[in-house]
């Protein structure tokens, strides 16, 4: 835009573009006394009240340069009308303007001039019409009531001549009434596109009266129906766009003249407003373009694919015989509301809408408002699937608009009312967009323009103005990448919500949780109790509220996760304790509804655990950890014990202190049993950098014991720290922690106690009496702080192991530790020191510890041949003495036949007899040490694996008895419950099968030990 100069300034602050190519002053011209009149050049003002009215108007439309040339030629149109076949007027002289009725109306009627010069600013198109047919402007003035033209879509074809003439004026005149009244905020989107549907259906009904009224005299007319679908069909049609229809016959006697009226009824559209596309009928175009109904049917129950029931969502009868259109719709209905439940349904939804983008033209991906990435195209396929998979069992969704289907999922608790009213902002705005586009020269297109102009014309179009720093380009600009992202970013959460599987395999009847379908569908999913299990339902669902609706959506999901364990009845209550802890906070529903597959892993973890449900119980907040596989990777040691640390630290009082570290450990511990249940589960499987799925690390039994461990190491420092704390503080006092037993050879189990060692070291100048009594005192208030009543798993802190058992004293210093390794230990006693590391405290101290008992532990010559014979009478006593009364040696885990004790006390003994001579022995973990005798040959490999196996499913299933249990116990029950819930947790199918499985493997085990311990 060239710079106005002062003869034109003034002028161009009404927005006109003043200078032109040549450097003249087309607006002035326009203007001034040879155009329209309204412009005195001389004195740089308008030549009169009325002329400031209209110069105002022009100001404000999207395009004043094009209204004002839009103007003079119409004015300019209306003359040469006026003026007649012999070229002269016969009315006032001067320029173009003077007499005008285009004028004179304008000044009189101020509705009329502001709907006029917005769409003569807005439309070439539309303003080129009225140029062609300078009578037809009037039909914007206002009613004599006061009132705006209507512009409900209603044609009026009365009067003689060609009917499709007649149809096509009377249609350019109602689209000219629509676009008036949405450029002037008359109508808003919804209301406009909904009269566009009825233009379009008025259209329709027209065109389908002459085609019939054309039939040959004497021809019956068929029972034909036309049923709009696409935009069409969903009542939100923008300005330029084919109208899908689908041609329905009653019967086969109607086909032929059917089709003779359908195709004229094409082709009559096409000469009056817009193509009418018939490729979504069944075969598309290569299918006949009229089925009867008979047909129809059986076409969507045997060929249909996925895409052409979700085109039915919006199908919608038009014209023709209504009552026929409606009834194909109902016929068809069942149809479509179990398409989701096909396996493919909803993968197919997806690929579809990846398919669309893939065949976008790569330079217009990002400038596609419609079908690319963040556009309407997203907007509608997330609605439409999330209405095919819910909509089954919620009749609320069965709208076919995209808005109204929104609101109602919404409504109906599917969608987040954030994300719903973000999803209704951005496609408002996208369809706002769409409309000014395809108005301003009335052809289809989805494209933002790349030319500045152009896109300064869409931005003053979409009311757009600049501000302080930028343009209203870049505030256009601006506003949509916020919407494109925000509407991508939603499609993905929703396209591709797990969820949406898990409810498309529910079939219809169970998303219908009315008593009496509930009660039935509770029986055959096995519940022990429907009438209780029931009763559960009512008060997770009962009321009107968002909580109900969307409890509503999910239950029928859960419920089938919890058929699938053995006590579904303690599933379903497991999960209304949580709902009944968590249920007004409103994070809890969203994240089961909305964040990725924690609905279902919950299912899991609640039906197969009762160690997590009460865990879950007590500290429902933790729910957050299911949502992201980060949150269900063990954490590091080192991360642990520095956050455990940390918060001891806030608090100055020891209990509290304590507090927060067990609720810490209460944390940690849910953590790994969730992970725990959903990698045993096949539930959770992390990514491998390369991409691949990997088997999750705590499906191994020996990474459990080792996180377990971890958690009980940074307990016990944070602990340590605080009982220091705590007491009288001794300068130079070094102290450690010396984990024995499980804790020690990193294999605790859920509810193992931490055996431990306590060590001291005296500072220099300080006396032995003095530095025992506070070493002492740390290590009761150790003690003291971890067994306080409170509502976190407990720790038990042992220190039987230490020497001389419960008569010892309770700590020692690493001299007098020394002093009796020495002199008086027994062979027992290294054999417990095989598992002997430092787990917190001074690590100089701890590490100095672990090299003096070395030789203890790994004699240089091995053991004796009566020390050989007294570690096989003490397991042969231990065996029978502590085995529990009444247990089956066969099935227990810890001390049955082919057991943990019976590999560990097997490898303990080779560590015994090798390890002073094989380094490689020297480990505190059973199956590393194992596999090192193999390896230097001191036990058979056969053997070696069969004790392996013997082990490893021992530990397993002892773990598993404790996630099912919620509770300690070593016994694998032959039947019932328990061992269903142990199977199901370990993956396998029969639990006869496996418990004849875990018979051969322990009877294998036990072989092999009793081989090394005859050794």
């Amino acid at each position: 835009m060239g710079r106005p100069t002062s003869a034109t300034g003034r002028l161009a602050r009404y927005g006109f573009d003043v200078t032109d190519s040549d450097g003249g002053t087309r607006a002035a011209d326009l203007l001034g006394p040879a155009g329209l009149d309204l412009w005195r050049p001389q004195t740089q003002e308008p030549t009169g009240d009325a002329a400031q009215e209209l110069l105002t108007a022009l100001s404000r439309a999207a395009d004043p340069d094009l209204a004002l040339r839009q103007l003079h030629r119409l004015v300019e149109a209306e003359r040469r009308v006026q003026a007649g076949p012999n070229g002269t007027s016969g009315t006032a002289t001067g320029g173009i303007g003077a007499g005008s009725a285009v004028l004179t109306a304008l000044h009189d009627d101020p509705g009329l001039r502001r709907r006029l010069i917005a769409v003569l600013g807005a439309s070439s198109a539309l303003g080129d019409h009225l140029v062609a047919n300078p009578d037809q402007w009037p039909v914007l003035r206002t009613e004599p009531d006061g009132l705006a033209p209507a512009a409900d879509g209603r044609l009026d074809v009365t009067g003689d001549g060609n009917p499709v003439a007649m149809l096509r004026r009377a249609y350019r005149l109602s689209l000219l009434r629509i676009a008036a009244a949405d450029l002037t905020g008359g109508r808003g989107l919804e209301q406009t596109m909904a009269a566009l549907s009825a233009l379009a259906d008025a259209t329709l009904s027209a065109a389908y009266g002459i085609a019939v009224g054309e039939l040959p005299e004497g021809t019956r007319a068929p029972r034909l129906a036309v049923v709009a679908m696409g935009k069409c069909g969903g009542g939100e049609l923008n300005y330029v766009s084919d109208v899908d229809v689908i041609f329905v016959a009653a019967e086969d006697d109607d086909l032929t003249t059917a089709t003779t009226v359908a195709t004229r009824l094409i082709h009559i559209c096409g000469l009056v407003a817009w193509p009418v596309d018939a490729a979504l009928r069944p075969e598309g175009n290569r299918g006949p373009l009229v089925r009867t109904l008979a047909s129809h049917l059986a076409y969507y129950r045997r060929w249909a694919r996925t895409w052409e029931f979700q085109a039915l969502l919006k199908a919608r009868p038009a014209a023709g015989d209504l009552a026929l259109g409606q009834e194909w719709i109902d016929a068809l209905a069942p149809l479509l509301w179990q398409a989701a439940e096909r396996p493919e349904a909803v993968e197919d939804v997806r690929a579809m809408r990846r398919k669309i983008i893939d065949h976008i033209p790569p330079k217009e991906l990002e400038r596609e408002i419609k079908r690319g990435p963040g556009g309407l195209r997203d907007i509608e396929f997330a609605v439409q699937l999330l209405q095919l998979v819910h909509g089954r069992g919620d009749e609320t969704l069965r709208a076919p608009g995209t808005i109204p289907a929104l609101r109602a999922l919404v409504t109906g608790g599917y969608v987040g009312r954030a994300d719903g009213e973000a999803l209704l902002r951005g496609y408002r705005f996208l369809r706002g967009v769409e409309h000014r586009l395809q108005l301003q020269g009335l052809r289809r297109t989805h494209t933002v323009p790349t030319d500045p102009g152009a896109l300064r014309w869409l931005a003053t179009a979409l009311g757009y103005t600049a501000t302080p720093g930028r343009s209203a380009v870049e505030e256009f600009r601006a506003e949509w990448v916020t919407h494109a992202t925000e509407v991508r970013r939603l499609h993905a959460k929703l396209l591709y919500r797990p969820l949406l599987e898990s409810v498309a395999r529910v079939p219809a009847d169970g998303l219908r949780l009315t008593p009496e379908a509930a009660r039935n569908r509770l029986e055959i999913l096995g519940f022990a109790d429907p009438a209780g299990a029931l009763r559960h339902l009512q008060a997770l669902t009962g009321g009107v509220s968002r909580t109900a609706a969307i409890q509503r959506t999910l239950l029928p999901v859960l419920l089938s996760e919890f058929a699938d364990a053995p006590e579904p009845d303690r599933g379903l209550l497991n999960y209304r304790q949580v709902s009944d802890s968590l249920g007004s906070t409103p994070w809890y529903l969203r994240l089961l509804r909305d964040s990725g597959p924690v609905a279902r892993r919950l299912a899991r973890v609640l039906s197969s655990s009762r160690y997590v449900a009460d865990l879950l119980t007590r500290e429902p907040e933790a729910l957050r950890l299911l949502a992201e596989e980060s949150e269900l990777s063990p954490r590091p040691r080192e991360v642990l014990c520095d956050g455990f640390t940390a918060a001891a630290a806030r608090h100055t009082d020891p209990v509290e202190a304590t507090r927060a570290v067990r609720a810490l450990r209460r944390r940690e511990l849910l953590r790994l049993a969730c992970t725990d249940v959903l990698s045993r589960a096949g539930s959770l499987a992390p990514s491998r950098p390369d991409g691949d799925r990997a088997t999750p690390g705590l499906a191994d039994v020996t990474a459990v014991g080792t996180a377990l461990s971890d958690v009980t190491d940074a307990t016990l420092a944070a602990a340590l720290r605080t009982a220091r704390a705590a007491q009288a503080p001794m300068p130079g006092l070094k102290f450690a922690v010396i984990g024995m037993g499980r804790l020690g050879g990193y294999e605790s189990n859920y509810l193992s106690d931490a055996d431990v060692l306590f060590v001291y070291e005296p500072p220099e100048g300080v006396s032995e009496s003095a530095a025992s009594a506070a070493a002492q005192a740390i290590a009761e208030e150790l003690r003291r702080l971890l067994g306080m009543p409170a509502p976190d798993p407990p720790l038990g802190v042992d220190a039987d192991l230490r020497p001389e058992g419960r008569q010892g004293p309770l700590v020692r210093s690493l001299a007098a530790y020394q002093q009796y390794y020495a002199r008086w230990s027994r062979v027992w006693e290294a054999q417990a020191l095989l598992r002997a590391r430092c787990v917190c405290g001074d690590a100089d101290l701890g590490t100095r510890f672990e090299q003096m008992v070395d030789p203890v532990r790994y004699p240089a010559d091995g053991l004796t041949r009566e020390q050989i014979i007294e570690i096989r009478r003490i397991k042969a006593r231990v065996e029978t003495e502590r085995l529990p009364r009444g247990a089956d040696p066969a099935t227990h885990t810890k001390l049955g036949r082919g057991g943990l004790a019976d590999v560990e006390w097997a490898v303990q003994l080779l560590q015994l007899r090798h390890a002073g001579a094989y380094p490689v022995l020297r480990g505190t973990r059973t199956l590393d040490a194992l596999t090192a005798a193999r390896d230097a040959g001191l036990v058979d490999p056969a053997d070696a694996e069969a004790m392996m196996a013997g082990w490893t499913l021992a530990a397993q299933v002892r773990n598993a008895l404790m996630l099912v249990r919620g509770r300690a116990g070593d016994q694998l029950p032959r039947h019932g419950v328990e061992l269903a819930g142990v199977v199901r947790l370990l993956g396998a199918d029969d639990p006869g099968e496996f418990l004849d499985e875990y018979l051969r493997t322990a009877r294998r085990s036990r072989a092999a030990a009793e081989r090394v311990l005859e050794m």
